[in-house]
């Protein structure tokens, strides 16, 4: 079953949209600690792009990066001024909070900056970074595809349905394809959190049997 040539336009779009995302290369980052105006205006201008209304949306505001300091998401700032590491976690932290509750975030984040924060020798908090973000266009590459695979699928579907409806039906099967997908990974990750938890209580009660 072919797609409308409204629905092959749509499709476009989507694909289109992929190729302006885009993460803040490290190097990218300024060389000199910010203050937290520093910090929200270099964020909204490199992270624009990923909101819904760049017009009104803020990626960071000061109350914001109050509460992760105060959760324990984020280190405290040094002389009220934040550094190169404080935003690749408050980076973490933007992608992260779409997915996962503070609690999890706190989890997964308190061992990378307790272990890698201003690490003074091995592996650095840039390293584990540029590590993760080094295969994002490989990994964009086949979400596009499973988008599109998916977005086919459910438009060959509903060619009974009246023709006022038809539209309409074919993009609520998408978002459903694509929830399930979310849902799927949002219990997957909440599994491996769960796993990290675990390892930390068993670890902490073996050091203290030992002590």
């Amino acid at each position: 079953m072919t797609i409308s040539d409204k629905n092959e336009d749509l499709l476009k779009s989507i694909m289109e949209s992929f190729d302006r995302i885009k993460h803040v290369d490290s190097g990218d980052l300024p060389d000199i600690d910010l203050y937290m105006d520093q910090v929200t205006t270099f964020m909204d201008e490199k992270m624009k792009p990923t909101t819904r209304h760049p017009e009104t949306d803020k990626i960071l505001t000061k109350t914001m990066i109050n509460n992760y300091a105060k959760n324990d998401l984020l280190p405290p700032p040094v002389k009220k001024k934040y550094s190169k590491e404080h935003m690749l976690v408050l980076i973490f932290i933007y992608y992260f909070k779409n997915v996962m509750s503070i609690t999890d975030i706190q989890q997964i984040l308190g061992p990378l900056t307790d272990q890698y924060f201003d690490a003074k020798d091995g592996m650095s908090l840039k390293d584990i970074y540029d590590e993760v973000f080094s295969l994002r266009d490989e990994e964009v590459s086949l979400l596009k595809e499973n988008v599109e695979s998916c977005f086919r699928y459910a438009h060959g579907l509903f060619e009974d349905a009246r023709e006022e409806d038809r539209d309409f039906l074919k993009h609520f099967a998408f978002i459903c394809l694509l929830c399930l997908d979310v849902y799927t990974k949002k219990l997957l990750i909440e599994k491996l959190v769960d796993q990290i938890r675990e390892e930390g209580q068993e670890k902490k009660k073996k050091e203290e049997k030992t002590k």
